[in-house]
């Protein structure tokens, strides 16, 4: 048996799960609050953290495992696209604090995109607190489109719709901007709206705290209210302008898979209806398809196959066998 651990470190939340064998997992997956990203100040202390928080599967970890270690941990996490030697940093901090001789480290749209297509070729949009899309030609040719962070990208995310109605709602504040329930969801959610700057700016994890008005933008938009409906179409434009541009980075001409993952696509009607029909106009042959699996079972296909198209996305370390004396 192959012993895994495989991690999907997001901005949001850090989740972990254990395989022994080839079917399902061996533990439940656990979750524990994720990291600001890779790319952030201390976003490598963070993740380190993080990860072991997660890896604490439960007192039966080390009897599940032969010999009473793992052969491979394979981590998805934020930002590691964005700064490789941070990546790198994490996969040798991992491999240090965790029993097991080797540590893979990519980026959590590296994962999301081997778990949805199983490695084949297509285009996977990932999108949570954060939104990033990755192509995968037949050839291997790869695109990876946005993912650039809540400050200078992630169009369209759960950040980006969020920190979009927190500002129509202190345009309505103000009286600058339309009369709209969000003004009202944001009371409701986060208090004074005098003081609102003042709880976003003191948070720890901006984007998580942002992204967690998103769903109420999303029922304000199923409600009718015509500020939250334009938001969410226009997060809907910028995602589906992603998928288009990474379609067109494989360079391909047959239909293409588009998966869709994370925790953003749950907020169902609102944002997906205008984003199918963004994509059926673009002229593109693109076939929006289930997703065969999470980003776990990508990390865990990543952690056993180094020969893949992925591979060259993937930092990878492992320990070194000290000779006998």
């Amino acid at each position: 048996m192959t012993a895994v651990l495989a991690v999907d470190l997001g901005k949001t939340g850090c989740r972990a799960v254990l395989w022994t064998g080839p079917d399902s997992p061996d533990h439940p997956v656990r979750e524990v609050p994720g990291a600001p990203g890779l790319a952030e100040s201390g976003g490598v202390t963070a993740a380190v953290a993080a990860v072991i928080a997660a890896a604490s599967l439960g007192d039966g970890l080390a009897s599940a495992l032969p010999a009473g270690r793992l052969d491979t941990v394979c981590v998805g996490a934020a930002g590691a696209a964005a700064d490789p030697s941070a990546a790198r940093s994490l996969a040798e901090l991992l491999l240090d604090a965790l029993p097991t001789d080797e540590v893979a480290v990519t980026s959590d749209a590296v994962t999301a995109h081997a778990g949805a297509l199983g490695g084949g070729a297509g285009v996977v949009l990932a999108a949570g607190t954060g939104a990033v899309t990755v192509g995968i030609g037949e050839d291997g040719t790869f695109a990876r489109v946005d993912g650039w962070g809540p400050w200078l990208g992630d169009e369209g995310s759960g950040a980006w719709i969020g920190r979009a109605g927190l500002r129509a709602a202190l345009r309505s504040h103000d009286g600058r901007g339309p009369a709209t329930s969000l003004a009202r969801a944001a009371a409701d959610r986060f208090g004074d709206l005098d003081r609102l700057p003042a709880t976003v700016g003191h948070s720890a994890n901006q984007a998580r705290l942002t992204a967690s008005f998103a769903p109420l933008v999303a029922g304000a938009a199923a409600d009718g209210d015509p500020v939250a409906t334009g938001i969410m179409r226009d997060a809907a434009a910028a995602l589906a302008e992603s998928v288009v541009a990474a379609a067109r980075g494989t360079g391909g001409t047959d239909p293409l898979p588009v998966a869709l993952t994370g925790g953003l696509i749950g907020i169902g009607a609102p944002l997906l209806d205008p984003f199918g029909d963004l994509l059926r106009s673009s002229g593109l042959p693109l076939r929006v398809t289930p997703a065969l699996g999470d980003p776990l079972h990508g990390a865990r296909l990543l952690a056993l196959d180094s020969a893949g198209p992925h591979e060259p996305l993937v930092t990878r370390v492992h320990r070194t066998a000290v000779p006998p004396p």
